[in-house]
């Protein structure tokens, strides 16, 4: 399923940064990466994991396809993605999977 913004967060316990707060931000130098790994490795004992995009199990990975659709199959998933706020490719793959099980 695809990550969203979702439009009602509340946000009225973080105020949105002014100029003072950017200018008194900085980065974390090596020494506190350093000292914060450790502290991860020594709480959890392993690594923090990587940062990006979560990596799919070979066999998970999708295959980039061309297929031909009716034009009403199309309206459905379109219609069906706009609903439940996904976009229509997932839901034809969600119902296709539904039916291979």
């Amino acid at each position: 399923m695809r990550a969203r913004k979702d439009k009602n967060i509340d946000f009225s316990d973080s105020p949105e940064w002014t100029a003072e707060d950017f200018k008194r931000a900085r980065h974390f130098t090596p020494e506190e990466r350093a000292e914060f790994r450790a502290a991860y490795i020594n709480t959890f004992g392993h690594p923090p994991p990587k940062r990006g995009p979560l990596r799919k199990h070979p066999s998970e990975r999708y295959v980039p396809t061309y297929i031909k659709l009716h034009p009403k199959i199309i309206q459905w998933a379109r219609r069906e993605a706009k609903r439940r706020r996904l976009g229509y490719q997932t839901i034809i793959n969600e119902e296709l999977l539904r039916r291979a099980a």
